[in-house]
This record gives structure tokens, C-alpha cells and sequence, in this order.
């Protein structure tokens, strides 16, 4: 079992530490505010109340033990850096910062952080994705260069190959994974396995290949 600290229980850290509690890890939360603390109990391993810019606090937590540590407090610039120096003083070498501009990412960057996370921008961006193609069923984007997306089988894909279409030569993508609806299965494919209109399939490649096989008839 990892053990997280999630810094913030707004709507971005809150949702952060549910979810990983879901997944069974060990969750350490940490707000100022007791009334939200309070709200979080049941669903984290230890919810704090403290000033978690304070090294001390942070300290007390187990915060230097921790297998990472998530600072969602975008909203106070200051807090939020300060939080992450306290973290890296502690020893903390994984961390996530929850940003809203491009100069609080470019300072959480220069101090160490592991990622600077935009949840609005990737979000929109999904979207955006998802509205322009009627073939786009979902859109994650991992950083500007890279992207990995799920889409419905283009008709002049549908009844042949893998070998046959050699995406990664002819389009600049590979299908990692492929979701049979009726059979409700997902599997690596292999190569001689014939695509049909029933599958959805999860690609990865650069945003413009990407977006170019979606409007593929």
C-alpha cells in the first residue's frame, strides 16, 4: 500500500483523495479549514487540520514517508510554493502541483515539482477534442506532444487488419488496446486480428495524427 498527501480538499483535491482512498492506499489530507477536514474523514485514512506551508506540520503528518504528495491550493500562489518547499525540505521527491497560471507552473517547475497540473485546460481540452469528432470518445493529452485517445473504428479500417493497415507507418500511431463492446472484453491486439465496426479503440500518437483519424470516413 503507497501512502499520499493531498494539500487542499477543494473540488480538485478532494476529488484526487477519494479516489485514491478508493484504490487502497493510505491517504493523508490536509486543509485549514476544520469544517471541510471534518467533511473528508470518512473517506481518507487521516484528515488534518494545519497550515500545511509549515514545515513542522507537515513533518507531523508523515509527510517524509510519503510515496507522493498532491498541493492542490492553486488559488493561493504563495501557499501553494511554500507548501512545496516545505515538501522538498522534507525529502519529498514526487510532486504535483495543482497551478492556474503559466508562471506559478514555470516556479513550481524551477523548484523540483514533478508535474504542474492545469485540471481546467486539460479538461477543456478533452472536451474540445470530443466535440470536433464524432468519432472521439474520450481524449487524454500528456503534455503537448503526446496524446492517447478512444474512437470508434473508421469504415475504411473495418474488416481488415492490423498488419494490413500499418497504422504506425501509414498514420504515425499505434492501437494499444481494443475494446470488443459486444464481448465486453479489452485486450492488447495482435496483429492479425481484423477491426470491426463493433470495437472502440484506445491510440496514442501525436495530437495532429491523432486528430487527423478521426475524420477518416
Amino acid at each position: 500500500m503507497s501512502r499520499y498527501v493531498v494539500i487542499g480538499l477543494g473540488n480538485f483535491g478532494s476529488f484526487v483523495a477519494k479516489r485514491l482512498y478508493e484504490l487502497g492506499h493510505e491517504v493523508v489530507a490536509i486543509d485549514s479549514d476544520a469544517a471541510i477536514v471534518d467533511a473528508h474523514g470518512p473517506y481518507v485514512t487521516r484528515a488534518i487540520v494545519g497550515d500545511a506551508t509549515k514545515k513542522a506540520v507537515l513533518d507531523e503528518a508523515g509527510a517524509d514517508g510519503s510515496d507522493a504528495a498532491v498541493i492542490s491550493i492553486g488559488e493561493d500562489l504563495g501557499a501553494s510554493i511554500l507548501s512545496l518547499l516545505a515538501l522538498r525540505d522534507l525529502g519529498v521527491t514526487s510532486t504535483y502541483v495543482k497551478v492556474l497560471s503559466e508562471d506559478h507552473a514555470r516556479i513550481a517547475d524551477a523548484l523540483g515539482a514533478t508535474e504542474s497540473v492545469f485540471p481546467e485546460r486539460q479538461a477543456a481540452n478533452n472536451l474540445a477534442s470530443r466535440i470536433t469528432s464524432g468519432k472521439l470518445l474520450h481524449y487524454t493529452a500528456y503534455g503537448e506532444q503526446f496524446g492517447i485517445q478512444e474512437m470508434a473504428v473508421p469504415e475504411l479500417w473495418a474488416g481488415k487488419t492490423l498488419e494490413e493497415l500499418k497504422l504506425p507507418q501509414n498514420y504515425q500511431i499505434q492501437i494499444v488496446a481494443i475494446h470488443d463492446l459486444l464481448r465486453d472484453t479489452i485486450a492488447v491486439p495482435r496483429p492479425s486480428q481484423k477491426l470491426t465496426p463493433s470495437d472502440t479503440l484506445l491510440v496514442a500518437g501525436v495530437p495532429a495524427q491523432l486528430e487527423a483519424v478521426t475524420k477518416l470516413r
